[in-house]
């Protein structure tokens, strides 16, 4: 009991030591977006960036990437080679953030507009076929009608991605016999599904009937 009197008054310091830390770590003043502060002469709680510094990694010396003009018009070409890896980038966010308004094809047919929203123009209009493909970074970038800006969104190179697939829809859609292949028809005949899908599942294309004999075809004994 003895001992209990002698290490008790060290605990409950310890223990409103412990207390007042936490109230510290966990209330902080901090001032809320755009408020008011009676620190600074200009009354601003929020601050400028230093004058002559720039985030990391934000320097942004070619302006086009940035903003796919060439002074105030789109310029036509696209800062970085086209690969396979980037038709697939931009095939992948362009079902992301635009298929939902622009349809899977770009056909303007997207789900939102079949819910009363305003229907954007199909990519394979003479107009929109004939445009810089900086006028695509552009809109995403700024916005354009109805359609919001998607740079918080989709960053800069993912934009570019994605108006590289645009002109690569708008060629599916409006390609001539000498574009494809040999022994490619036009249109290409609609693939059959075995499974359509359930949305959280993928279709199923069903194989094709000589694909099927070859796998039914006994070995010979």
């Amino acid at each position: 009991m003895s001992n209990l009197r002698k290490i008790l008054p060290g605990l409950l310091a310890l223990i409103f030591v412990s207390a007042g830390c936490r109230i510290d770590m966990h209330v902080q003043p901090y001032y809320r977006p755009l408020s008011k502060s009676d620190f600074y002469a200009d009354s601003r709680s929020a601050r400028l960036p230093v004058e002559g510094t720039v985030a990391r990694g934000d320097l942004r010396e070619d302006a086009y990437s940035y903003t796919g003009k060439i002074g105030a018009n789109p310029g036509d070409y696209m800062p970085f080679p086209v690969t396979e890896q980037v038709l697939a980038r931009g095939h992948e966010r362009f079902n992301i953030y635009c298929t939902p308004c622009h349809g899977r094809v770009g056909d303007g047919q997207g789900f939102i507009p079949s819910r009363g929203f305003r229907r954007p123009p199909s990519y394979h209009i003479d107009r929109l076929r004939k445009v810089p493909i900086g006028y695509f970074f552009d809109v995403m970038t700024n916005g354009f009608g109805v359609m919001p800006d998607y740079s918080a969104q989709v960053p800069p190179r993912d934009r570019w991605a994605i108006a590289a697939y645009i002109r690569a829809l708008q060629l599916s859609q409006n390609a001539t016999a000498a574009d494809l292949p040999a022994g490619q028809k036009v249109p290409a005949e609609a693939p059959e599904y075995r499974d359509i899908g359930t949305g959280a599942t993928l279709p199923v294309v069903k194989p094709k009937a000589a694909e099927t004999a070859g796998e039914n075809k006994e070995e010979p004994k």
